[in-house]
């Protein structure tokens, strides 16, 4: 015992003041950086090591007949659901021969309304002799926590119908043309309808919306040249159920549908699209038609050309004429040759199911976690003035005796710099999330902000852990001086709080890589 305290007295006399502190802080923040690892998965996507080779330069569709042009007029007309009704919008040529192609466009999830969604497809389509119908997308079964890709398919199966019975349709020859998160409704559609003449993917995700979701998080990243350590959030983020329930539609598989899609395929990507797996995405769909017997997959690639298969704001060059070309040219068209033609696709990372959260997992304890912590730290303050109202009453009554219950001087001082550090990090965490999420999006750098704010979010941290261990230090030499019957109950709650809510946020901050030192 005599020795234990004198280790105790060398080790007080050597780490004194400032020593004490950094040395204090350091250790601080190993142990949270140790946390952060281990309560979370880290994030190492696997490299893809089968790249898809084009087989020509060229986008033309082989066979596809020199394309003619009508005038075109365009209708409104209204397409009954189960319960409620949708406005379509049809364009038809106008004197074109015989009966005609006909093409339903489904929704990505950044369009809904007929009238204005895929203007330039259809507007080129009708003209050269296929007649269009755009739906509105039905949106009281459509929000952002809920949606029901296979409901959705049957929606659309209506609109399928209305067209076939078109004036101046073939009924034989109507397919669907899908963008973005469409593509996985298209597939539920061709599956349950082998009568569909033919589907047109445009931009297809085509693996679950959770691994879409992280493949386009770590590519909009890694363009947006951020340190390391920031992606470990993405399977924190992405992998976790978020807060408030629903998202079933995330874990979504549309690969039992592709593998019974017997229609001829139009697939095409823009090599200039971070946010899908361009690679991956056609050489799923080639195994999985093959596995339903059906080659006839025509995939093209279209240079530089974004999401929206545009380059910029202008639809890529030949995109619309070989959508009017393939489908006016099946059956000679179905599997035109070459298979993968145009700009060489590359793909860095494999889109692959997203690691779970081991004891965050449901964002509801996430968010409940964190309001926790903010509400001890606002507790603190209620406490004190609470306290002195009570200290005041009794004064009043008489009933103050021999001692006055306060916090010990410069402990108030150093509470409040406590939980403002820990709150400020939290903020300064939200803006450098958010402001790197619009420069990713808009595909953007700025080092100040990547890197600088990065830099600037940590030494906030760094900065949160020392206050609250200047706090503890003082709250533990008072301690020792007076003992806590000179605080009082309130008091002693009150600095507990913030110590507690201080300390949980630091937590979270480490959890989302605040104090990541490469473990």
């Amino acid at each position: 015992m005599a020795r234990r305290r004198g280790v105790r007295a060398f080790v007080d006399r050597r780490l004194t003041g400032p020593y004490r502190l950094v040395a204090s802080t350091a250790l601080g923040v190993v142990v949270l950086a140790i946390l952060g690892a281990v309560m979370g998965p880290q994030w190492d996507p696997i490299p893809l090591a089968d790249p898809l080779d084009v087989q020509s330069t060229s986008t033309a569709i082989t066979n596809a007949p020199a394309l003619q042009t009508y005038p075109v007029t365009t209708n409104m007309t209204t397409v009954q659901l189960d319960g409620v009704t949708v406005q379509a919008k049809v364009s038809a040529p106008v004197g074109a021969p015989g009966l005609r192609p006909g093409v339903v466009f489904l929704h990505g999830a950044g369009t809904g309304k007929g009238a204005t969604a895929f203007s330039e497809q259809t507007a080129a389509m009708a003209a050269a002799g296929i007649v269009t119908m755009v739906p509105d997308k039905r949106l009281d079964t459509y929000t952002t926590r809920h949606r029901d890709y296979v409901a959705m398919a049957a929606d659309y199966a209506r609109s399928v119908e209305v067209l076939r019975h078109w004036t101046g349709v073939d009924p034989a020859k109507v397919g669907i043309y899908a963008e973005s998160e469409g593509a996985w409704i298209a597939p539920v559609m061709a599956a349950d309808d082998p009568s569909l003449a033919f589907v047109i993917l445009t931009s297809d995700p085509v693996v679950p919306p959770r691994e879409q979701a992280a493949f386009a998080a770590d590519n909009y990243l890694r363009n947006t040249n951020v340190p390391h350590g920031v992606f470990r959030a993405i399977p924190r983020a992405v992998g976790m159920a978020l807060p408030g329930g629903g998202f079933e539609y995330a874990d979504f598989d549309v690969t039992p549908y592709q593998r019974r899609m017997t229609q001829p395929v139009l697939v095409n990507y823009g090599t200039g699209d971070a946010s899908m797996p361009i690679v991956q995405g056609a050489e799923q769909i080639l195994r999985d038609t093959a596995i339903a017997g059906n080659g006839d997959v025509t995939v093209r690639y279209y240079a530089g050309a974004n999401h929206g298969l545009k380059v910029d704001d202008v639809m890529a060059p030949d995109f619309l004429t070989n959508l009017s070309g393939w489908v006016l040219g099946l059956p000679q068209t179905a599997g035109a040759q070459p298979t993968v033609a145009g700009d060489q696709p590359t793909q860095e990372f494999v889109a692959a199911p997203v690691p779970e959260p081991r004891w965050l997992r449901d964002g509801d304890v996430v968010v409940g976690t964190v309001l926790a912590a903010f509400g001890l730290l606002l507790l603190a303050p209620v406490l004190v003035a609470g306290a002195r109202v009570v200290d005041s009453w009794r004064s009043r009554r008489g009933r103050i005796g021999r001692a006055v219950h306060r916090l010990p001087a410069g402990v108030p001082l150093r509470m409040l710099l406590a939980g403002l550090a820990a709150t400020l990090t939290v903020l300064a965490l939200v803006w450098y999330i958010v402001s790197i999420a619009r420069l990713a999006l808009d595909y953007e750098h700025n080092d100040w902000v990547v890197k600088g704010g990065w830099v600037a979010v940590r030494l906030f941290g760094i900065a949160a852990v020392a206050a609250l261990v200047v706090l503890l230090q003082r709250e533990r030499r008072e301690v020792e001086r007076t003992g806590w019957g000179a605080v009082g109950v309130l008091r002693t709650v009150a600095l507990w709080s913030v110590v507690v809510g201080s300390a949980v946020l630091l937590v979270v901050l480490a959890y989302w890589g605040v104090f990541q030192l490469g473990i």
